[in-house]
């Protein structure tokens, strides 16, 4: 393994899509890589920005749908480039409004048609309904997984991504099938704000270790301190806890 241990995060968009604190996700990551002693360097792409060439986890958030239509030029140019990624392997979670726009496209209540950059199997539609509240939803790779949605996009998935969980309190992703979120590869999609990394660890290092293996060949913590270890297990119980007594 190299002795660099530097892991990049890289934010798309943090200007237009990062709503309902979706930047915690990005705070998660970078402490819980500082625990398991890597060096985390977080950088920001914006519309317009040159894409770095050492990017190594890749975060998006949600927005309005008027910040999906200022990014949707940017976003197409930026669609070969993240499609390789995507590919390759590189670890990404993207949240509501990039999880719509990284499948086939967004079509608005009002008919606007945005496309999105297909690296996802899956056709978002808005609703007349909007979806909000808390949402306990179960995944067979990560357990509980707990979260807030807000949102009038009804998602449905196509035969090329696998839900990421099956909904048991809320919505997820649409009114219909009972499912929340997607994968593909190493792409993790969810509708859930609040922020998900926050009180879903096992998400946080699953992305860690996607990225360690993927760059150094292994996934290799060396904690500071048991201290470390100690803080980090009761902020995620905790999250948790509190997730798990909110109401719908």
């Amino acid at each position: 393994m190299s002795a660099d241990r530097t892991i990049r995060i890289l934010q798309l968009y943090p200007r237009e899509m990062n709503i309902y604190g979706d930047w915690g996700n990005v705070l998660v990551l970078k402490q819980r890589l500082k625990w398991y002693g890597y060096s985390p360097v977080v950088e920001e792409y914006n519309a317009g920005d040159e894409f770095p060439s050492d990017v190594d986890i890749i975060v998006g958030g949600g927005g309005q749908d008027s910040g999906q239509v200022v990014i949707q030029q940017d976003l197409q140019q930026l669609a070969p480039t993240l499609r390789k990624l995507a590919d390759d392997g590189l670890p990404m979670l993207v949240i509501c409004g990039l999880y719509q726009l990284f499948g086939k496209f967004f079509k608005t209540h009002e008919g606007t048609l945005i496309p999105g950059i297909g690296i996802l199997d899956l056709e978002t539609h808005g609703g007349d309904v909007r979806l909000i509240g808390n949402v306990l939803s179960v995944s067979s790779e990560f357990g509980e997984i707990h979260g807030y949605e807000n949102h009038s996009g009804q998602t449905f998935l196509g035969p090329g991504v696998e839900p990421l969980a099956e909904v048991r309190k809320g919505e997820g992703n649409n009114t219909k099938d009972s499912t929340e979120g997607a994968r593909y590869k190493n792409v993790v999609a969810s509708y859930l704000h609040g922020s998900l990394l926050p009180k879903n660890p096992a998400i946080a290092d699953f992305l860690i270790e996607q990225a360690a293996v993927r760059k150094f060949g292994s996934f290799a913590p060396v904690p500071r301190s048991e201290e470390d270890l100690a803080d980090l297990s009761k902020l995620s119980d905790l999250a948790r806890q509190h997730a798990g007594q909110r109401p719908r």
